[in-house]
């Protein structure tokens, strides 16, 4: 019944709304991912300084880099491939570069209706802008717990599986000693709330990203004759104009798309979360940062899985002889030996691990939206996350996934909701930001011109 409600909900309802979302953005905005791309690294050179105690512009984007770059990165790809060929990644890409509009457009609002703590600190996110912009605390409320279930403890527990098969089948590690482990790390890690996390995931991310990268790169500099003709592929199967390699343009283009949307996120309002929480004068700094952390996500790291796999001489059209993250793992094996296998199940643990602190943040999020000052709340829900992960690591959670892509699939459609309802606000915004910058100068928020919305003022004072 889950699966039958999924795919309904996935296949029918989300990938419609989702592109449409995307669509009406992109064109409203005069294509804003496109026209601000370059800006995009001006505005992450600012962000590496911030005003101690805070979080930056930089750290807010990788925590949530650290959520979008995942398990969908390695073996979604893979799967995305696998069934509907290698036209599914030209609609990966179709959908991200849409998905940055989206994502702009909802972390700027983010920003905009975020609120001041006492300690100076920032807390923001779909269930303020539900509540604030949109003024409709029920949805907020719906947001919210919803955000719990999904991240807070579904999604990482099933991290935690991910984290204790994979070092199993790779290190014959037994799956209660990596859960341990696993709640040890975690555990000193959320204790010390989102400056922690940030400055942690600020450190890791890099790190995990890079080493994926440079092994994608490795691969590609040792084909480097075959690339144009594997990237011609892609779009010639994209568009069912070579039918030998896949299931025609309807079966890759559904793949694409929905492997594309769970991949990157954008408008299922999970990246808001923490985009609100950076230190920036305008809204829509941060707007440009998260755009680049979709494109990170699925232009930059999926194309990397998909050339290792297409590149190789594992994968074969039509009946693969192994799927899922197995197939990233033998076709990076036979590029570079043995070792290959070794070193993605190695970077599949490091990216659910950080998106385990990910997880963990969005719940703790949920919550603080319902109680500010409950510290007592917080360190019950964090116990309760690590004994979800110990008790994950050794569990078989097929029903928990599928209950957990249906609390995330309603989350998102919330989310979308929203986003629609605030649509004149967002392109006041923008508009606001175009504005200052063709004038010359670096733009800053000014309270007084938004005084007619519920904003915090004092979370724009300096």
């Amino acid at each position: 019944m889950l699966a039958t409600v999924n795919d309904f909900l996935w296949g029918q309802v989300l990938v419609v709304v989702l592109v449409a979302v995307g669509l009406l953005y992109t064109v409203a905005s005069r294509a804003v991912q496109f026209r601000y791309f370059g800006r995009m690294f001006g505005v992450l050179r600012q962000g590496l300084h911030h005003e101690k105690g805070q979080v930056s512009s930089f750290q807010a984007l990788v925590v949530s880099v650290a959520g979008r770059v995942g398990s969908g990165n390695i073996a979604g790809v893979a799967v995305a491939i696998t069934l509907g060929g290698p036209g599914a990644v030209f609609w990966m890409w179709v959908i991200g570069l849409m998905g940055m509009a989206t994502s702009f457009f909802e972390c700027s609002l983010a920003q905009l209706f975020k609120r001041r703590e006492p300690d100076g600190r920032f807390r923001g996110g779909p269930a303020y802008y539900l509540s604030h912009g949109v003024r409709q605390r029920w949805l907020a409320v719906i947001y919210s717990v919803l955000l719990l279930i999904t991240f807070g403890f579904g999604f990482n527990a099933l991290q935690s599986y991910v984290v204790a098969t994979s070092m199993e089948s790779s290190f014959s590690v037994p799956a209660w000693a990596t859960g341990l482990v696993m709640v040890v790390l975690l555990g000193s890690i959320i204790f010390g709330g989102i400056q922690r996390i940030a400055t942690v995931a600020e450190f890791v991310v890099p790190v995990m990203a890079l080493g994926y990268l440079l092994a994608a790169l490795l691969v590609l500099g040792m084909n480097l004759e075959r690339i144009p003709h594997m990237l011609g592929l892609i779009v010639n199967s994209a568009f069912g104009l070579d039918s030998a390699v896949g299931g025609g343009l309807g079966v890759a283009l559904m793949q694409g798309v929905k492997r594309g949307l769970f991949s990157n996120e954008a408008g299922l309002g999970s990246a808001p979360n923490v985009a609100a929480v950076a230190h920036v004068p305008h809204p829509a700094n941060q707007g440009v940062v998260q755009a680049f952390s979709v494109f990170i996500d699925t232009v930059i790291m999926c194309t990397c899985t998909a050339l290792i796999i297409l590149l190789s001489d594992v994968y074969q059209p039509g009946a693969p002889d192994v799927a899922g993250v197995a197939l990233t793992q033998s076709a990076l094996a036979s590029h570079v030996g043995a070792w290959g296998a070794g070193f993605v199940s190695v970077a599949l643990v490091l990216f659910a691990f950080s998106s385990m602190m990910y997880n963990y943040y969005l719940g703790e999020n949920s919550l603080n939206f319902f109680s500010e000052e409950n510290q007592h709340l917080f360190n019950i829900y964090r116990c309760l996350v690590l004994g979800l992960v110990l008790w994950g690591s050794m569990q078989d959670l097929g029903t928990v996934f599928g209950f957990a892509d249906l609390t995330m699939g309603l989350l998102g459609l919330v989310n979308l909701v929203g986003l629609v309802w605030m649509f004149r606000i967002g392109m006041r915004l923008l508009k606001d930001y175009d504005s200052q910058l063709a004038a010359g100068g670096q733009p800053v928020l000014k309270p007084e011109d938004y005084a007619d919305l519920d904003i915090d003022p004092a979370a724009w004072r300096d």
